[in-house]
Order: structure tokens, then sequence, then C-alpha cells
């Protein structure tokens, strides 16, 4: 596993991130950090490697875009002093093109967010052990749904700035695609968004793997 003892991982991003976390500082006791695959990875962390002692914090803020995360970077981020950070970020930046179409402040668009990405990482890296930079996502087996195709070019940025600055990359959309095989998209997301705990588990699952997660541990094997 790459994290080392007394580490503190931030995951920050929107909605996906904050699912009900503590403010201002997702972590703690009764929940604190959220409900979602942040509370997964922290639970499945603490399970498998409580010699680690490590230590997660969920910064994400539900309705975020990559132009909310660069206005709170500072006090979000780099004020912390994380050992490891992931963003996932991407999905509003989307959204707010399809459902606000007349409100194009509102829009963030395919260069200001790779742009901004890049920023962001380069930003943090130099006090980091780690980085992870994971897709937005559009729960839709169509890919020709004109929501999927664009959030499909925000997930190939990502993945270009995930390469562009020596990121561990996870195309959390690829992570749906299986399970999309059996059962409609509504049966993880109702919204096609914001998923059910079966999809924060999709998504709690490829960050630990990203991680070099040992599952063996979670049998009691190692």
């Amino acid at each position: 596993m790459k994290m080392d003892k007394g580490q503190r991982l931030v995951m920050i991003g929107d909605s996906i991130t904050d699912c009900e976390r503590k403010f201002p500082y997702g972590e703690g006791l009764f929940q604190g950090v959220g409900k979602g695959y942040v509370s997964l990875v922290d639970t499945l962390l603490q399970t498998a490697y409580p010699e680690l002692n490590l230590r997660v914090t969920n910064m994400g803020i539900g309705g975020n875009t990559v132009r909310d995360l660069k206005e709170r970077w500072q006090t979000d981020v780099l004020d912390l002093k994380p050992d490891w950070l992931s963003i996932m970020i991407g999905i509003n930046d989307v959204w707010r093109q399809f459902d606000q179409p007349a409100i194009p402040e509102s829009h963030v668009l395919l260069e200001e967010y790779e742009h901004t990405l890049v920023e962001l990482a380069e930003q943090a890296l130099p006090g980091l052990k780690g980085l992870v930079i994971m897709t937005p996502f559009y729960i839709e087996p169509n890919a020709e749904d004109g929501m999927r195709r664009r959030m499909d070019e925000y997930g190939r940025a990502a993945r270009r700035v995930a390469e562009r600055v020596g990121a561990l990359f996870v195309d959390t959309q690829a992570v749906f695609e299986p399970m999309l095989g059996y059962v409609h998209p509504t049966a993880i997301a109702s919204d096609r968004v914001h998923p059910s705990l079966t999809g924060h588990m999709l998504i709690a699952r490829a960050f630990l793997q990203a991680i070099g997660f040992d599952w063996k541990r979670m049998s009691g094997e190692a």
C-alpha cells in the first residue's frame, strides 16, 4: 500500500465527495467524513491498516465546480498540509451546461476546466507524497447521450492532467460500466449523478486499488 504511517489524506470535490460530511472539516466520529465513498475509503483503511493511524479528511462541497475549488484551494487543501490528496471534480462543470443552458456564466468550459485542474495540481504537488485525480462521471450507458459524451471529454481532460503532473489516475466513469450491463442506471443513481451506496462502493474500490490497497487484509490473510 502506498500510504505510510501517520499520513493524512484529503479528498476534495463536489456533492459526490461531500455526502453530508461535517463542516468545516469532514473528519472524526459520527460520520464526520460523510456517508459516501470517502467514508468507505476511511472505513476500509482503518479496518485493514489500523497500525498506520491514517487520517482522512473530506473537503467536498455540494455544487462545486473546479472554479469553486480554485477559490478555496488555499484554506481547504494547502493549509491542511495533506500527505495525499484526491481530486474528483467536473460533474457540475458539465451539468450546468445542460440544466442551466441560458446561464452561461455558470458553465465551466473544457479549456478552463483543464487549465484550472493543472494549476491546482501543480500548486499542491510540492507538499504531497501522492496525488490521485479521478474523473467526473455520468451514469448513462449510452456513450452518445449528449451529457455523457460531454462528461467523457472532461474525463479525458482529467486523464491528460494526471499524465502531465504524474498523478495516479482513476477512471471513475469506467467503474460503473460492468454493472450497467445488468441494471438500469437509475438503480445506481436516480438522477444518474448521485450514486447509491453501491455506486459509492464502486468509486471507493477504484480509489483504493489505485493506492495499492491489499484486499487480503480484509480477510485476515495478510
